[in-house]
């Protein structure tokens, strides 16, 4: 089957990606009003790094139904556009994930995704934004760019990169040689509707060619 994204309505073609694109990370992105008067807590799982030269991630929300910017991009835009210039990006661990999904709720502009989901919002050092004090590791993040792929387009994406100025590590999570134990981080991944999954059946495989000479891990 051959699809044409141009002929499709909006929803058809974010179901093939939801669902095709998977198990994608879970950013918990925390953001303050560029006035310091609110917070702001919502999940994306359109995320990823972007590189380590600089240390660099993005997240990227959707317009509203309008065409408006949703909370989270208002706050994390750069300062010359209005925003506060920073947020921050906590992970989704197993422990935390259902109230991480109820920070999803649509709420007035102002109120806090954090006091309704019960997770405690924690100031950032190098940035004003907010952190999830629950989760295992965090990042703080200095917006460097929007990219926006239909400005004023309802459900159009943004491109929101940020370069990473501080981490929060869980002391038992990491080794000397800045490793992560994954089984300890325990992330949950998003599926396409309403699927999550975990990470708790992981395989290795030998880099390259390498990968050829093992048995198949299925």
């Amino acid at each position: 089957m051959e699809l044409d994204p141009a002929s499709l309505p909006q929803g058809e073609r974010y179901k093939i990606l939801i669902g095709a694109i998977v198990p994608r990370p879970i950013a918990v992105v925390g953001t303050a009003a560029p006035d310091g008067s609110s917070v702001n807590l919502a999940p994306f799982s359109f995320f990823a790094g972007a590189g380590s030269e600089p240390m660099s991630l993005l997240f990227c929300p959707a317009n509203d139904e309008h065409g408006g910017e949703k909370d989270s991009l208002r706050n994390a835009k750069p300062r010359d556009e209005g925003g506060a210039g920073e947020f921050t990006v906590s992970v989704a661990a197993a422990p935390i994930i259902r109230r991480v999904v109820a920070a999803a709720e649509a709420l007035p502009y102002g109120a806090s995704e954090f006091e309704l989901a019960e997770l405690t919002p924690e100031r950032g050092s190098a940035v004003a934004a907010p952190f999830v004090r629950e989760s295992p590791v965090s990042f703080e993040c200095r917006t460097k760019q929007v990219v926006r792929l239909g400005a004023g387009v309802p459900n159009a994406g943004n491109i929101v990169i940020g370069q990473v100025v501080l981490v929060h590590v869980r002391d038992d999570l990491i080794d000397a040689n800045r490793r992560i134990d994954p089984a300890k981080l325990d992330a949950i991944g998003r599926m396409g509707g309403l699927g999550y999954c975990t990470t708790r059946d992981p395989f290795e495989l030998p880099w390259g060619a390498k990968a050829l000479r093992v048995p198949d891990p299925r």
